[in-house]
């Protein structure tokens, strides 16, 4: 069975290898990826890499590396084609029968053009300026006659014979182009392939572009240079009814396949953009799979024309400007409204604006997105449809933020887009507006608290019971699900973090006095990080605060409560030593974690951060201690290991 590389990339894309490797053998969070020892050869300090957002492992010590293909192939010893349908299975993808059924999905039938005897030609009849309208040859007080999803040759029987006799004209003219660009043609190309096709189609309005000064001035007045234009490959459709067919004659078979040009109720072929800017749709691959076309005046509706759903082109799972941004490099994404967003933004110096196409987001959007980067933003409108497309976006989003992911949500000042915000604030004030914008936990509280009174204790209970309905829907596994809860109560004042007005003041976690403090302090406040922290167990003193907190959570396993103050509560309770647990409860007193409460997304980047620096800190220590030469190599390899990671961490709390 020959597979097409496509449908393996496909398949590849839609495996989360972390899932999958994660089933076989134990993987462990380290930073941005996540570590094993090796299952392909004998090792007790862990070098086996996992990378979920590239899809790759990679061991330092025997170097055995691959996607999840190989992984399973070598794992379980299995053949290819044993892999690729298992795989194929848990995707979703129906793998084709053989190569040539997958070449054929893609692939139409190139035709011979008509060759009917052509008439003498006829001196259009030039149309009175108040019976049709210039821009779209339509009736003049009636624009709705032709719009894209109407007959465009079914003329009002009120309307003036000289347009029937201009249609007439259109028909017979281009037939007449037709038959002379097929003459050219090469006859013994048969079949066509649609992605060939669209590419050549987006090579045309480009070329179409270069002609046309007042599609030129409409992108000029938008803020966009040439080497904008040239980058995003932008395009004009002309305004005759058939000028696909004209220059495309043999591929009309394909031209419907796509969308771009439509039967009228009379059977008479139409194209579906005409006189407008065109922005070519890439896939994720960079092959042209769709268009979008702008009218070039806001009176023109509807102002946006997107290619239909076809074979090639499945607007629910593309996102404008993937690609791009992937070319780019981009560091930062952020999910924007519409084309020019995102064009105005990347000209702007901001690579990674994306869009959705003319649809909803989706999950199928944000899990694209979040394999980029575990950090999004999604910028709104600041008006009240915009306010309501943001929750529903929350509410959309909460299956997919496993531990690790944040979402941030940007409101835009009213009466302002990307595109007329970057013109007024340059990059530096968009810039600002994103690290400024709020994460998921403080939109939602915030978004919660403007509708529900929480200054009574009715208030307060409503705002929670609405809160828990939401955060069910967040993923079982992982922590963040109780660390939202947590926060929420805690900022409530439900918690052990609301202190006194007349306190003394506090110290900042920053103050507190070691490495191991800190950890304390975090997994007394947040007992859903002990997962994160259980593989210090091998190293750390089981007789300071922090390893007795650690075997204590590890001794009571699944007797601990799943409330976070319960939990503490039962620890406490549980210490051994009571000066040291007095010790404790004034630590937890005077220390202020508040920040962090308000921002668990935090909480996961600064466990991982303080999980590496004492995995150092308890290397060099026993290092230190050790006299074998053979045990001192090996804890050199890993505080090697453990440095590496550190110095590439992007964001250091």
């Amino acid at each position: 069975m020959a597979i097409p590389q496509h449908t393996i990339d496909q398949i590849l894309d839609r495996i989360d290898l972390v899932e999958l490797i994660g089933s076989r053998i134990k993987l462990k969070k380290s930073g941005k990826t996540y570590t094993a020892c090796c299952p392909f050869h004998q090792e007790k300090s862990p070098s086996f890499n996992v990378d979920r957002n590239k899809g790759f492992y990679h061991c330092f010590g025997c170097h055995a590396h691959g996607n999840a293909i190989g992984f399973l192939m070598e794992y379980e010893n299995r053949n290819f084609i044993d892999v690729i349908k298992d795989l194929a299975q848990q995707a979703g993808i129906e793998l084709p029968k053989n190569s040539q059924d997958d070449n054929n999905k893609f692939s139409y039938k190139r035709s011979a053009a008509p060759k009917p005897a052509v008439p003498a030609a006829k001196k259009p009849v030039e149309p009175q300026a108040d019976t049709l309208d210039r821009n779209n040859k339509t009736p003049a007080g009636n624009p709705s006659v032709y719009n894209s999803d109407s007959d465009p040759f079914d003329i009002p029987a009120d309307v003036d014979g000289t347009a029937h006799l201009m249609l007439d004209d259109i028909w017979h003219d281009s037939t007449s182009q037709a038959i002379a660009n097929d003459e050219i043609a090469n006859a013994s190309s048969k079949e066509g392939n649609l992605y060939d096709l669209l590419e050549q189609v987006a090579q045309f309005y480009q070329q179409q572009l270069a002609k046309n000064s007042a599609a030129q001035a409409y992108l000029t007045s938008r803020g966009l240079d040439d080497k904008a234009c040239e980058f995003w490959r932008l395009g004009y459709a002309p305004s005759d009814w058939q000028h696909l067919q004209q220059h495309f004659s043999r591929d009309v078979e394909g031209l419907k396949t796509v969308g771009l040009i439509r039967d009228s109720e009379k059977g008479r072929a139409y194209d579906l953009l005409r006189d407008r800017v065109i922005f070519p749709i890439r896939d994720g691959k960079g092959r042209v799979v769709g268009f979008g076309g702008r009218a070039m005046s806001d009176d023109i509706k509807p102002k946006y024309i997107n290619s239909p759903e076809s074979i090639i082109f499945h607007k629910s799972e593309i996102l404008y400007g993937l690609y791009e941004g992937r070319k780019a490099r981009a560091g930062q994404w952020l999910m924007v409204e519409g084309y020019m967003d995102v064009i105005a933004l990347q000209q702007a110096g901001l690579a990674g604006a994306v869009a959705s196409l003319g649809t909803a987001t989706n999950v199928e959007h944000l899990n694209t997105l979040f394999k980029q980067s575990n950090k999004i933003t999604l910028a709104f409108d600041g008006d009240t449809a915009g306010q309501r497309a943001a929750w529903r976006t929350l509410e959309l989003a909460l299956p997919a933020l496993t531990d690790g992911r944040e979402l941030r949500f940007l409101v835009l000042p009213e009466q302002h887009d990307p595109d007329s915000l970057i013109r007024l604030e340059g990059l530096g004030g968009i810039r600002r507006r994103i690290e400024q914008a709020p994460p998921l936990s403080d939109f939602l509280f915030e978004s919660l608290a403007q509708q529900i009174d929480i200054k009574t204790p009715e208030g307060k209970s409503r705002l929670m019971q609405e809160a828990r309905a939401l955060t069910a829907l967040l993923p079982a596994k992982g922590s963040f699900k109780r660390l939202l809860e947590q926060s929420l109560r805690d900022r409530l004042g439900l918690g052990w973090n609301k202190k006194p007005a007349a306190q003394q003041q506090l110290l900042s976690f920053e103050q507190s006095s070691s490495l191991e403090e800190k950890a304390l302090l975090l997994l007394l406040q947040y007992p859903a990080l002990f997962n994160q922290m259980s593989g210090l167990l091998e190293l750390v003193d089981a007789n300071h605060a922090f390893g007795r907190a650690l075997y204590l959570m590890q001794q009571a396993d699944e007797e601990l409560p799943d409330d976070p103050e319960q939990c503490l509560y039962f620890l406490l309770g549980a210490w051994p030593n009571e000066q040291e647990r007095n010790k404790l409860c004034h630590l937890l007193d005077a220390v202020d974690m508040g920040v962090y409460v308000q921002q668990p997304e935090r909480l996961d980047g600064l466990c991982q951060e303080l999980v590496m620096q004492l995995t150092e800190q308890y290397l060099r220590k026993k290092l230190n201690l050790s006299g074998s030469i053979q045990v001192r190599q090996q804890l050199k390899n890993q505080l090697l290991e453990i440095r590496k990671k550190l110095s590439f961490r992007e964001d250091i709390v």
